[in-house]
């Protein structure tokens, strides 16, 4: 058997030995793909639970809260009578936010006292809270032009009100995601940056364990001396499994799940199997400045743990500081969400993408300058604990 084959049975069968493998393989990606798909199964987290403090009790505030139950992100399961009993709901999690109406408020409103409307959210739970905010404030809004309009009927304005309230009218487009379909937005970003946070932990989880093992001598007897012929046959396996895992996302977002697809199938594959390869490099080379099993996972875990941030799919780069935006450009699944937006959603010619595909090679010749740090660490290891 050629060294090459025997390197990658020999990493098989650690594969199928140590159920950790199989926890950060297979377990914790699909289990996150699972998860996620089901709480955005609806797109938008809807009806979400909230309640109302009416302290005015008249037929204007029971309107106002007829008309925000009616809402479809709001779901108004509590009617406290206090703002301290709203309060302790929200606290102990029943309630995501509250409307309190004040006492006289349809009586201050008709007199032009200007009477204040307040609502809370708890922004511990940042969608839902964003959401009810929205409603929240829309509802105040159509309720105090309701009044205004009424208003300006009763002292004999003949014209449409509303072209004195609303005098410019606004249209507004959602390209590329005119359902403003949250899922969307989100699975198709988040859970490539799982699969690549799982990528870089279980590539130097698997190399740090032969040095502290010690069974890394071994490994380059059978390689006979070749570290890049090591390092392929150890990963090999890895690297058709985790292919296969982002293949399977693709197929499932955009095939089962029916999120849009203007562009071609084949650069959207390719760009899945390129983003594995990228991020395998992206590991290789984070192991080889580091070639401790400690060390290198902490590394790891720190920067795909930051990939949720600074990879910019939740947090626009432009808005980001300098000295951390920067930070954007090295990590792989960066470059898969541009691509993903550049091919997917707005469907243009891949001339436009080239660079993105670009670093993704980038990536995986990356590690070609740590090599000689790895093979020492392989024929010489040391474990520090």
């Amino acid at each position: 058997m050629c060294p090459f084959l025997q390197i990658c049975k020999r990493s098989v069968l650690q594969l199928v030995r140590r159920p950790i493998y199989w926890v950060g393989i297979f377990l914790l990606p699909l289990f996150c793909f699972l998860m996620l798909a089901s709480l955005m199964e609806e797109g938008l987290p809807i009806r979400t639970p909230a309640a109302v403090v009416d302290k005015d009790g008249s037929a204007l505030s029971r309107q106002i809260t007829q008309q925000l139950g009616g809402m479809q992100m709001v779901d108004i399961t509590e009617m406290p009578n206090s703002f301290t009993q709203a309060r302790h709901l929200m606290q102990e999690g029943k309630i995501f936010g509250f409307f309190l109406i004040p006492e006289n408020f349809e009586a201050d409103l008709l007199s032009g006292r200007a009477p204040q409307i307040s609502f809370y959210t708890n922004t511990t739970y940042f969608v839902p809270a964003s959401l009810l905010f929205k409603t929240f404030k829309a509802t105040a809004m159509y309720a105090k032009a309701g009044v205004a309009s009424e208003v300006i009927s009763s002292v004999g304005f003949t014209s449409n009100p509303s072209a004195m309230l609303l005098p410019v009218n606004i249209t507004t487009r959602g390209i590329g995601n005119p359902g403003l379909n949250y899922a969307i937005y989100l699975c198709v970003s988040f859970l490539p940056c799982v699969l690549q946070l799982m990528i870089l932990l279980v590539t130097c989880f698997s190399l740090g364990q032969e040095i502290k093992y010690h069974t890394s001598v071994n490994l380059m007897q059978i390689a006979r001396g070749s570290i890049v012929r090591a390092l392929a046959g150890k990963l090999f396996p890895q690297t058709l499994i985790w292919i296969v895992l982002a293949v399977f996302l693709e197929s499932w977002l955009f095939r089962w799940q029916g999120y849009p697809m203007h562009g071609s199938w084949w650069w959207m594959t390719l760009s899945q199997v390129l983003f594995v390869l990228a991020s395998q490099g992206f590991a290789l080379f984070c192991f080889g400045l580091l070639p401790n099993l400690r060390l290198s996972l902490s590394v790891c875990a720190l920067l795909g743990i930051l990939s949720f941030s600074v990879a910019a799919f939740s947090f626009p780069m432009q808005s980001m500081y300098g000295a951390i935006g920067i930070f954007s450009y090295i990590v792989p699944t960066r470059y898969n969400y541009l691509i993903y937006i550049d091919q997917a959603l707005n469907g243009i010619d891949i001339y436009y993408s080239r660079w993105w595909f670009v670093a993704y090679f980038i990536f995986m010749v990356v590690p070609l300058a740590v090599l000689p740090r790895i093979k020492k660490a392989f024929l010489h290891p040391v474990y520090e604990p």
